[in-house]
């Protein structure tokens, strides 16, 4: 499945300035990596976030967002957060720091 270049764009731009993020393709994602860990991507047409299994359960209680799967199998501590619940830059941008603030939390790579 191929990702949504126009969201793409939007993640690009909440990391501009930022020389510690890598992008990188993966699985028809795209992947963004902090300190060598995925923090978000852009999957399909969602935007992809490490939330972590702590906050998961209070995560996946929001609207518009659902538990990420690979294979039809969840994964843990991560969620997709579908266009309707990402309607401005400003709210992307508080998504994308969930993701590298949790990133922030693990060990270096």
């Amino acid at each position: 499945m191929a990702y949504d270049d126009a969201l793409a764009e939007r993640v690009r731009q909440v990391f501009a300035g930022r020389d510690d993020i890598v992008a990188r393709k993966m699985m028809g994602a795209l992947c963004f990596m902090a300190g060598g860990h995925m923090c978000c991507g852009v999957s399909g047409p969602d935007l992809m976030v490490r939330i972590g299994r702590e906050a998961q359960e209070q995560t996946l209680a929001m609207p518009h967002v659902r538990l990420m799967e690979i294979g039809g199998q969840p994964v843990a501590g991560f969620v997709l957060v579908s266009m309707a619940g990402i309607p401005s830059d400003d709210v992307l941008a508080e998504w994308i720091h969930r993701g590298t603030d949790f990133v922030a939390t693990l060990p270096p790579k």
